[in-house]
């Protein structure tokens, strides 16, 4: 496996943090023998994170007015030198020294995930409801256990995650839509257990982003598995029509309209979503040249520094 790999990190006001991050992501890698290209992505911040960011060592990408994680996470994918991608927070939370594990693990895999299952995982209460639940419906859309959803740590090829790029959001649900897109297309998604610790700062997720991230959820599930959206609203119909027409016959001989309503949605519902499983079947992937969203107009690339951190070789 070539041992060089871009780690892109997106960045919003994140100056406390961020260089620690870069620097301890650097001495990770080049330890075990990496080329390593550490690319933050500051996305519009109002405060010194490109230049805490430059300090460290990075290449920084700045976008001209704040335009999300997803989109953050778009245009560094996009300008990485190399072709293995990288993927954590500036906010310190998740801990880099599971990379090169995770970087192994990718010689069997097509993603790798760092679920947040380990021994010290500080995920805020009032997110874990939320959590519970988006995981769950996530479970049923994918037809498989996913142990961390949105985990922001992950490795991958970049030819793997750039054809998804049109249907990738450009807020926080990003790593919750490439994770159910590569699962529902049967690549090969791996998870290696992490800690995740307290971050440094206010975070930029709030309580009612859940409703969002459960649309988009749903949103996949038509894209690549309509029937178990479909079959479960037709199911609920059929039910009603029966039990309607079994109430109207011990009354009446007459069956009413509401019950031929609840059989006529049902046998709609299942066609509709015949059609579109059978759509989304012969469509396959989406084609790798259709790359929408990274528009090279909506950021500045910063000059480098004079004096930048040295560079690993790659070891034979």
């Amino acid at each position: 496996m070539d041992k060089a790999l871009s780690i892109v990190i997106p960045s919003f006001n994140e100056e406390q943090s961020v260089r620690a991050v870069v620097q301890e992501a650097r001495e990770t890698l080049e330890r075990y023998g990496y080329a390593v290209e550490i690319l933050v992505v500051d996305d519009g911040s109002t405060d010194k994170t490109a230049q805490a960011a430059q300090a460290g060592g990075a290449r920084v990408i700045r976008h001209r007015r704040n335009r999300g994680y997803g989109a953050s996470l778009k245009t560094g994918i996009t300008a990485a030198t190399y072709d293995i991608i990288a993927i954590t927070d500036s906010d310190g939370t998740y801990p880099v020294k599971y990379l090169p594990a995770m970087l192994d693990e990718l010689q069997r895999a097509d993603m790798v995930v760092g679920a947040r299952t380990g021994n010290e995982v500080h995920i805020p209460l009032i997110r874990r409801p939320a959590k519970f639940v988006l995981g769950k419906l996530a479970n049923y859309v994918s037809g498989t256990h996913i142990p961390d959803l949105n985990s922001g740590l992950r490795v991958f090829r970049r030819d793997m995650v750039m054809p998804y790029f049109p249907i990738l959001p450009n807020q926080f649900s990003f790593t919750t839509t490439i994770t159910l897109a590569m699962l529902c297309d049967n690549y090969a998604v791996s998870y290696l257990p992490i800690d995740y610790h307290k971050r440094k700062g206010k975070s930029k997720i709030v309580p009612w982003d859940a409703g969002s991230f459960a649309i988009l959820i749903l949103r996949a599930a038509m894209l690549f598995r309509p029937l178990r959206v479909f079959l479960p609203i037709a199911l609920l119909c059929f039910i009603y029509g029966i039990v309607k027409m079994i109430i109207d016959l011990t009354h009446d001989p007459n069956i009413s309209a509401s019950s031929i309503f609840g059989l006529l949605s049902a046998l709609l519902l299942v066609l509709i979503g015949m059609l579109g499983d059978a759509i989304a079947t012969r469509l396959g992937r989406f084609n790798p040249n259709a790359v929408i969203g990274v528009n090279p107009r909506e950021f500045d690339e910063l000059p480098q520094l004079e004096e930048e951190a040295p560079k690993a070789t790659i070891r034979n």
